[in-house]
């Protein structure tokens, strides 16, 4: 059975994600970057450059990565006003790729009229944006937990004038780590959102899930990021297991079921009339989202029991596809919204 999940698991993944190399907006010319000249050091913004209105490139060299790591920021349209900041993940290609919210949404239009810094790190394919217990031979070194939840805020604050309020949403791989964000800095983020993502990361099918995306996709060794498998790291970053501690933090989790629904269809966007993009979306894209929904389910069974304020939305129907995380996106936002306005 698990060998035939991590099968289709991992048909669907060639769909969603496509490998690339980490970059900014391919459309803009790269930012000019000073790299650090030791490994030592504290983190910093090295680099910055606004490739359109009310866009920049933010580079911040990583010192618990040793490496530079650009971000694409939405600014609102009064930058002298402060606004709070919404961190928004990619999935499993970290936006490396062309399946990101810049290439597959109208997010950039969305936020145009919202007063809100919106935050997307470029790079961490594969990795759970979590800290992987050692080097990997074909990842490297990610410790993207210390970076977003410790290196990045500070900085951010300083450099976009912010309120100091946070959220952090994220799609498919990204949706099972805002969830390990927020438990690993519990009063960082007013809101939490998981897209699509499967919290579970200890029991069979949830490691079946991650495997497919680090060992499959990646070429990684996924006993570099929590240790063995079944083994305590596991458990330690399971949120299910964890969900007392995301008390007093808002949680969002969206899911559909597999089923096609209205964006599954021959005539939508990211479609364009192209019957194998159809099949592949509803066939692969489908299993995917099966998944996904029977973690979705048990997450949110066990934020219920922990008293956990949690809106979760189960759609009748919808594959592992970006036109329900726009969606998603857009539904979700005025409560976040609300969060971020909180006194």
């Amino acid at each position: 059975m698990r060998a035939v999940i991590r099968s289709a698991v991992a048909a669907a993944a060639v769909l969603l994600v496509v490998p690339g190399v980490a970059a900014a907006d391919p459309q803009s010319p790269e930012p000019s970057v000073s790299a650090p000249q030791t490994a030592e050091g504290s983190s910093r913004i090295v680099g910055t450059h606004a490739p359109a209105p009310q866009q920049e490139t933010i580079v911040v060299y990583s010192a618990a990565m040793d490496r530079n790591i650009p971000l694409t920021v939405l600014r609102p349209r009064d930058t002298a006003k402060p606004a709070p900041v919404l961190y928004l993940l990619n999935g499993a290609g970290g936006g490396e790729d062309d399946a990101s919210w810049a290439a597959k949404t109208d997010y950039t239009k969305f936020f145009a009229d919202k007063h809100v810094n919106v935050v997307t790190p470029i790079g961490g394919a594969f990795s759970y944006y979590t800290d992987w217990q050692r080097d990997d031979p074909v990842l490297g070194r990610n410790k993207w937990q210390t970076f977003l939840t410790r290196e990045l805020p500070p900085l951010l604050n300083r450099e976009l004038g912010t309120t100091g309020a946070n959220a952090v949403a994220g799609i498919s791989m990204a949706g099972t780590s805002v969830l390990n964000l927020a438990i690993a800095a519990p009063e960082l983020y007013r809101s939490v959102a998981a897209y699509s993502g499967c919290a579970r990361t200890s029991d069979p099918l949830g490691q079946a899930y991650i495997r497919t995306v680090v060992e499959d996709r990646g070429g990684a060794d996924v006993t570099n990021m929590w240790g063995p498998l079944d083994g305590p790291g596991w458990r330690a970053n399971d949120p299910y297991f964890q969900a007392d501690k995301l008390r007093g933090t808002k949680v969002y989790l969206t899911t559909g079921t597999g089923l096609p629904g209205e964006y599954d269809r021959l005539g939508t966007r990211l479609i364009q009339g192209d019957p194998l993009v159809l099949a592949d979306q509803m066939l692969l894209g489908g299993a995917i989202e099966a998944t996904v929904f029977t973690c979705t389910q048990q997450m949110g069974e066990a934020l219920a029991r922990a008293r956990v304020d949690t809106t979760l939305i189960q759609r009748p129907t919808g594959t592992h596809s970006w036109g329900y995380w726009e969606s998603d996106l857009h539904r979700t936002w005025p409560s976040i919204a609300a969060d971020l306005q909180r006194r």
